[in-house]
């Protein structure tokens, strides 16, 4: 038997709608590549979407086309997200920290049709131009007056908005219709394809504001320092608007001393990022022996915090919440707030249980299976790969048949890759990662992509990468390289020929020469003999 209910599908464009009308007081203020502090209210936002709406029609954007974008946190990028799916095309974010032949690629893959970018990447993408497909529209996210001169045909933002209608007639769209795509490159081999829908979008938005209730309250000011690039910046530009939340967006200065006083500005309540933007914020906080007035907590992810970063925020009043996720997740899973119980615990198990990645959020489904698939125990004591399911998960990659398949287990479940256990109190603890990934400042870097390359060199017999401590990065690619005859390889040359195929941030920090590698029983290097054996390795001081 069915009840008797109305069905309306779930669509983002109603989340800007309904706060422009409850949240009227809820703003977007934004440091501008132009220079300045740029200030709008949900209310004026959506008037800007439904123009842009137009803009995008006007430039021939239709349904379920992919609309790229290259830019920073700022009001224009946000509206982008609300325009280019409310028209039922697909807002594709794209990360400028990707090598050019990433880049390149999923421009290519995603097929993207219009290319927004801030003023900053215009040339990163006149480097790339040439390389471009040939007709893919470029539209600069600024007014006229601060255009650049460029050999390239650039279009203007705003004026794709002006003398547009700021009410626009809204498509009635299946809420499973694609919304977002954000491309990973956590696994070896090219880029991977998430491709959100509307339902899973606006279920995820709801899903988190009632976990992080704290920070997503009306009146409250939170600063996305985790990127727009990055996973939707995590769901906040939904979540956001859904519960009057304004949102403080700093732009590309990222350094403690900027957040520091844009937040003491702003009144910034709360704060969202990876590890490596907190500990400068930390270290200006205590230069400074203040936190900014008014600043409560900090949501940490992307990487592992470290348990000295949590204990100095929480000892100066500054509640932390752990919390992890992937981009195939939409990207939040676990958050690691602690029930009324479990604040009255000591101060010491409090951190032990801080320090994990958290608990899940209603709606997504946790296990842990040891090599053969078979369940393991939720008892903190058994280790296993970490699977999960839910609405907000993807069921597969965009046009990647093999990657879909390779991914799921034969239930449905998605693996994450990560090694992990869970507690009987659903505390998640991620152990290790499979396939040796190195997540250095909340980004992955392949090892074997890297060891792949690396064998091409005339002077390198055998190879391998693995990560090592980083004070500020958390970890960091080491190379390790048994050499081809007496001479072996400059590091200089070794990143010269690496920076043909990968970024530079994504380049080891070090190389060292050894007899040989350690292999295992079925004659793979063992890279866990080495992590061992390196286990208290040093950076170089300019690493």
């Amino acid at each position: 038997m069915h009840g008797k209910m109305m069905i309306q599908p779930l669509s983002i464009i109603e989340i800007l709608r309904y706060a422009a009308g409850a949240h009227p007081g809820g703003e977007i203020v934004s440091v501008r590549t132009e220079g300045d502090i740029h200030r709008e209210t949900y209310a004026a936002a959506y008037a800007r979407v439904g123009q842009l709406a137009h803009g995008l029609a006007g430039l021939g954007v239709g349904f379920g086309d992919r609309v790229a974008t290259l830019a920073w946190n700022g009001y224009r990028h946000f509206e982008l997200y609300y325009a280019i799916s409310g028209i039922g095309a697909v807002c594709h974010t794209i990360n400028p920290r990707l090598s050019a032949e990433q880049m390149l690629y999923i421009i290519t893959h995603a097929e993207d049709r219009v290319l927004f970018l801030d003023l900053t990447f215009v040339p990163l993408v006149e480097a790339l131009a040439e390389n471009l497909p040939g007709d893919l529209k470029l539209v600069v996210m600024t007014d006229r007056a601060h255009m650049p001169e460029s050999a390239l045909d650039l279009l203007c933002y705003e004026e794709l908005l002006d003398g547009q209608p700021d009410s626009y007639d809204w498509p009635d769209l299946p809420e499973e219709t694609a919304a977002a795509l954000c491309y990973t490159s956590g696994t070896t081999g090219n880029p991977k394809g998430a491709l959100f829908s509307h339902r899973s979008t606006v279920l995820h938005a709801m899903t988190v504001s009632i976990a992080l209730s704290k920070s997503l309250t009306e009146g409250g000011r939170i600063l996305p320092v985790v990127p727009l690039f990055h996973v939707n910046a995590w769901g906040l530009p939904y979540a956001a608007p859904l519960t009057g939340a304004s949102m403080v967006m700093p732009g590309a200065k990222l350094d403690g001393a900027s957040l520091f006083d844009l937040m003491e500005a702003e009144g910034v309540t709360s704060a969202w990022g990876v590890p490596t933007v907190w500990l400068g914020l930390r270290a200006e906080i205590d230069a400074r022996g203040r936190n900014p007035e008014g600043f409560k907590q900090v949501v940490v992810g992307g990487s592992a915090a470290p348990r000295s970063m949590i204990e100095g925020f929480e000892k100066s009043g500054v509640e932390v919440c752990h919390a992890w996720g992937m981009t195939e997740m939409s990207p939040v899973g676990t958050q690691g707030l602690l029930s009324q119980p479990m604040k009255e615990l000591p101060f010491e198990e409090q951190m032990r249980l801080k320090s994990k990645q958290g608990r899940r959020l209603f709606g997504v489904e946790l296990k842990i299976v040891d090599d053969s698939g078979a369940r393991l125990p939720h008892d903190g004591k058994a280790v296993g790969e970490l699977y999960v399911r839910g609405n907000t998960v993807v069921s597969g990659y965009f046009n990647n048949p093999e990657a879909t398949d390779a991914a799921l287990d034969a239930d449905g479940w998605f693996g994450t890759g990560d090694v992990a256990s869970i507690d009987p109190l659903g505390f998640v603890t991620i152990e290790d990662r499979a396939k040796d990934l190195i997540k250095s400042g909340g980004e992955w870097i392949s090892s074997i992509d890297l060891e792949n390359v690396v064998m091409g060199h005339p002077k390198v017999a055998n190879c391998a990468v693995i990560s090592v401590p980083h004070p500020k990065w958390t970890e960091r690619p080491l190379l390790v390289v048994v050499p081809k005859g007496d001479t072996p390889p400059e590091f200089d040359e070794i990143c010269e020929m690496l920076l043909e195929s990968h970024a530079k941030w994504q380049l080891p920090d070090a190389m060292e020469i050894v007899d040989d590698l350690p292999l295992t029983a079925t004659g793979k290097v063992s890279k866990l003999t080495l992590r061992q054996r390196f286990g208290d390795y040093t950076l170089p001081d300019n690493a």
